[in-house]
């Protein structure tokens, strides 16, 4: 569509929109299109933070470097109150280089990636495997006194099975945004938390059985086939450094690799040339103002998490989303806007890790909640003293009106989750009114999770995030080894900083605040008569 085609359109739009809680004036609109069409800086903040910075774990020093220079861009704009605000996470942690080769029963490198925050190898680290799939600790008995001197590879190597899923690349159809528009009942049971709790404390142990069995290092396989690789590992805090190399290996490599340990030893050099940093042990996430006219009018809030894991150059996870948040602030300076809320503009970090940035920032700011009454859960993070209470509202819980999330990839936006918000459906809706061209006009009941708009609703704030195309984001990019700037699409992000700029205008001059949930308090067990299923522990 033309740019002076689509400006009408918009203008068209907006002046025909329900008043129930107006968009933006028409000429507003077209001053945003026109920065954003014209003028646009997002792909060149997308291709810094991805080729020139790269992956940026956090606290490591490329996440060092994307704070200072977000910071800078901010400044550079014009933007006020530009800070940082640290919150204890741990340890630094970042791969030099890294390779992983079959030596016998022939030479061959492996796609491969070190576990993040694993110890590196001193020099080349050369070893016969033994394949010793363990999920549980009852495996160990299996296992016990069979792996001293040996790399184990600890994943069960599943079979490949015929790709029959839809096709990798995807955008959503009206029929696919009709099926998300619904919310499931909570299932409120008293033992939620105990898989995750496994799940995490489960590599602690693995690790403290190989090492006393000798073992001097180990391999899982990729959770995905087709050669990528991810390498998230979570043993981050100080204190909690794991004891052995651990490397993630390519499905179709560790599968080479099984088959081969059935007819005859097989031997792997593992070269983890890594690094821990331990200069500053606290996360910072990045925080801009565009100040409001109205200093008692509060604030609204869009952020995207900053940090990435290192595979590739976090392009999808989620440079994508900061390029946008920052774009739309760009925008707003760059066409004088002059909201009456202050718009307060967040790229957080730990997100990856747990969601801790911006846990920090509602810990900071907003309201707090006693920590899980388990000390060793409680030191596990936010997601295991996200659902204690009381709450107990701040000062500054009120002044916080309505907060938007980035991170479901690079493509375009399609409208909002109302996260179960209900009652605030109608005001949304003319938000994104002026967009029908764009077809990002969908407001859709369900919730959403993982990333970091779930610790605003969890002490009742209106939190929102957007839906967006997925392009290849599930299928190919998400966390892995081929997350780079290729996979982005200029056009979906020039698109979604309009969207995300006229959104926030919108939220920051209506005359009505975005309707908040409830404070929550302790729920009920929604099934009180369940018994515990014996088969699932």
């Amino acid at each position: 569509m033309r740019l002076n085609t689509l400006i009408a359109a918009l203008a068209s739009t907006a002046l025909v929109a329900p008043a129930v809680a107006a968009p933006l004036d028409a000429p507003t609109i077209n001053r945003i299109a026109d920065q954003s069409f014209q003028h646009s800086q997002v792909m060149q903040t997308a291709a810094y933070l991805t080729d020139r910075i790269g992956g940026r774990m956090t606290n490591s020093p490329a996440m060092r470097e994307a704070e200072k220079w977000t910071q800078g861009q901010f400044k550079g704009w014009g933007l006020s109150n530009v800070h940082l605000e640290g919150f204890e996470f741990g340890r630094g942690w970042w791969i030099e280089n890294a390779s992983v080769r079959m030596v016998s029963p022939r030479p061959i490198t492996l796609r491969s990636i070190p576990i993040a925050w694993t110890p590196a190898t001193t020099g080349t680290l050369s070893a016969p495997i033994i394949v010793a799939p363990m999920a549980k600790e009852r495996d160990f008995a299996e296992w016990r006194g069979k792996l001293a001197g040996k790399i184990v590879l600890v994943t069960y190597p599943a079979p490949a099975k015929d790709d029959e899923a839809a096709a990798p690349f995807k955008r959503l159809t009206r029929d696919d945004i009709t099926r998300i528009n619904k919310v499931e009942q909570p299932d409120l049971d008293p033992d939620f938390d105990k898989p995750r709790y496994e799940r995490t404390v489960w590599p602690r142990k693995l690790d403290a059985f190989l090492k006393a069995e000798g073992a001097v290092a180990w391999a899982r396989m990729s959770y995905r086939d087709n050669g990528l690789v991810h390498g998230e590992g979570y043993r981050y805090q100080v204190g909690d450094t794991a004891a052995l190399p651990g490397v993630e290996i390519a499905a179709e490599d560790y599968r080479r690799l099984a088959r081969l340990a059935k007819t005859g030893p097989v031997t792997l050099e593992i070269n983890s040339n890594v690094h821990f940093v331990d200069t500053d042990t606290k996360a910072y996430n990045v925080l801009a103002d565009l100040p409001g006219s109205d200093p008692k009018a509060g604030y609204v809030m869009a952020g995207a998490h900053l940090d990435s894991w290192v595979a590739a150059d976090g392009a999808t996870d989620n440079a994508a989303g900061s390029a946008i948040i920052m774009e739309a602030a760009r925008i707003l300076k760059a066409i004088g806007a002059t909201p009456k809320r202050t718009i307060r503009f967040a790229l957080w970090a730990g997100e990856e890790q747990g969601i801790h940035g911006s846990d920090a920032y509602v810990r900071q700011h907003l309201a707090t909640r006693p920590l899980n009454a388990d000390p060793e859960k409680a030191a596990l993070g936010p997601s295991f003293n996200s659902r204690t209470y009381p709450v107990t509202k701040l000062p500054g819980y009120s002044d916080l009106a309505g907060y938007f999330n980035i991170d479901n990839g690079g493509g375009r936006l399609r409208g909002l989750y109302t996260e179960g918000n209900f009652a605030a459906v109608p005001m949304l809706k003319d938000w994104l009114s002026p967009f029908e061209g764009f077809d990002a006009t969908s407001v859709v009941a369900a919730k959403t999770g993982g990333t970091d708009h779930v610790y605003m609703q969890t002490v009742g704030l209106p939190g929102f995030q957007f839906i967006q195309d997925p392009l290849d984001y599930g299928s190919r990019t998400h966390h892995s080894s081929v997350d780079t700037y290729d996979h982005l699409r200029a056009t979906d992000l020039r698109q979604a900083a309009v969207i995300l700029a006229s959104v926030l205008l919108s939220a920051a001059n209506s005359d009505k605040p975005i309707p908040a949930g409830t404070t929550p308090t302790q729920p009920n067990d929604t099934d009180p008569f369940r018994y515990k299923d014996p088969s699932k522990d």
